[in-house]
């Protein structure tokens, strides 16, 4: 009871802290900054928070070697960014009665991704799909990104700021600018002067 009244002497809230506590603890407060405080609080640890998202890769049985080696690829770029990543084999028709066949693609890929990725959860068929989660091994750490190379344009560029100014490089572009005249090389070829009159 005490406590109350100064609360309301000072002009502010008695706030309970931690009610679980014996004797429970409690605290002379502005109560709306409190809450303000908690809010901005957990928002921040929201912020700090990396959320990890569930990507999907989707292939057939008849799915080609290179258009595998396409996806394996994007599954890397997936598990990088710290994805977790569901690889699925979609069956129709006649593909159904060849399961293994897709066990077979699953099984492939978790070889080629060994050491740069966990299995989560092994094949196993789920109506008209087989899918596998794979999620980034612990310890392994993706290759920094390389910066891209000079084009065509930029090569030029570099190589016309790069090449030493001497004499011979002055005079070159003179000497090609010099208009020079025609050589006839065969005896088709005429060439007719203007007469005078």
């Amino acid at each position: 009871m005490r406590a109350l009244e100064i609360a309301r002497d000072r002009n502010v809230d008695l706030v309970e802290v931690s009610p679980n506590a014996m004797p429970p603890v409690c605290k002379l407060m502005d109560y709306g900054r409190f809450k303000y405080e908690q809010a901005k609080k957990e928002n921040e640890a929201r912020k700090n928070q990396k959320t990890i998202t569930l990507k999907e890769i989707r292939m057939r049985p008849r799915t080609d070697d290179h258009d595998i080696n396409v996806k394996t690829r994007k599954i890397q770029e997936f598990l990088a960014d710290g994805d977790k990543v569901r690889v699925s084999v979609q069956f129709r028709g006649p593909d159904m009665r060849h399961p293994d066949i897709g066990r077979k693609l699953l099984d492939g890929i978790a070889e080629e991704l060994k050491g740069i990725a966990t299995i989560e959860r092994t094949p196993m068929m789920e109506g008209r799909m087989m899918s596998m989660i794979v999620s980034r091994a612990p310890g392994w750490e993706p290759p920094k990104k390389q910066t891209p190379l000079p084009t065509g344009k930029e090569k030029a560029t570099q190589a016309a700021n790069a090449a030493p100014n001497n004499e011979s490089n002055e005079n070159a572009p003179a000497a090609a600018s010099t208009p020079q005249a025609p050589v006839a090389t065969t005896e088709e070829s005429q060439v007719t002067e203007p007469q005078e009159q």
